[in-house]
């Protein structure tokens, strides 16, 4: 009796996980697929392509989920009040029908989810993976910091100026604008590479996680600093390539990487570059005396 009790209860918790899934699925894959044909062809707004390393980051807090899978099962069934509180925040949020609102409904739900099951431990859990789903979902965080990367602007602007005039080229810099053989060049805000700093640090933090290097914070500082660095030199290099080739009528060249995809191909180059550099960083923190005065004591 306790046997055929204990099957009734897998079966049950089985549908049940199996009905929540398809719930979820019947919500939110039109807007997953909306969200990725989006990334994908870039027919979605400016500011919601700043998120398309969910292309990878979503499938990979997928993955991450399915492997803990077998520890989820473990946790004891907890129901934690807040979860009730995320559910119904993110239900309002679904059927309120603002954009942003709707899509920032998904990580919510999730987080009420896993709270309601498993408490805080499933959270705990399931963090890293939440994380992922919430850095990817589409806001308009873009929009809000446009107006304050005037500084950065200029100093890219100014800087591929002071590169293109030791090539003998005669460029002249007013604040975001190049003027190089009779054209202009302007560092527009979503040229400022935020969108590609974005990028840069989730797939960092990714590979933070993936090596195990998360759980020192010496590695994930230096990585994700060193990491931003990258991404900004990587960023002023790409925009003095696009005002030499503006400036000297390359217009085939300039819209290859400027809009076509040799723009994805560069910002793929750089994020490559990543590994060694995570690479790098472990093996100097693991050779350095400070750590190895903290393994033998």
């Amino acid at each position: 009796m306790v046997l055929r009790q204990q099957v009734k209860n897998i079966n049950a918790s089985g549908l049940l996980n199996l009905a929540i899934l398809g719930v979820l699925l019947l919500l939110y894959a039109p807007i997953l697929l909306h969200w990725l044909d989006g990334w994908l062809h870039k027919n979605i707004s400016t500011e919601h392509e700043y998120f398309s390393h969910g292309i990878i980051g979503l499938p990979f807090a997928a993955y991450l989920s399915w492997i803990n899978r077998k520890k989820w099962r473990r946790l004891p069934d907890t129901i934690h009040p807040l979860g009730a509180v995320f559910l119904l925040l993110g239900t309002v949020f679904y059927l309120s029908g603002v954009t942003e609102w709707v899509n920032l409904s998904l990580p919510v739900i999730l987080v009420g989810l896993c709270l309601w099951f498993k408490g805080i431990s499933g959270l705990g859990l399931q963090g890293f993976p939440l994380l992922l789903v919430f850095l990817a979902t589409p806001t308009a965080l873009p929009y809000l910091i446009a107006p304050y990367t005037s500084p950065l602007q200029s100093f890219i602007a100014g800087t591929a100026g002071f590169i293109l005039n030791q090539f003998g080229m005669e460029v002249t810099v007013y604040e975001i604008n190049l003027y190089v053989g009779g054209r202009i060049v302007e560092v527009a805000p979503y040229c400022a590479g935020l969108k590609m700093l974005f990028t840069t640090l989730y797939v960092g933090l990714m590979l933070l996680y993936w090596t195990d290097a998360l759980s020192s914070r010496r590695t994930t500082i230096s990585f994700l600093c060193i990491a931003a660095i990258v991404s900004t030199s990587a960023n002023i290099i790409r925009n003095t390539l696009l005002t030499f080739f503006h400036g000297t009528g390359q217009e085939a060249a300039f819209r290859w990487l400027h809009e076509g995809w040799g723009g994805d191909f560069y910002s793929a180059c750089m994020l490559v570059s990543l590994v060694p550099l995570l690479n790098w960083i472990n093996n100097y923190f693991s050779t350095s005396p400070e750590t190895q005065q903290e393994a033998e004591s």
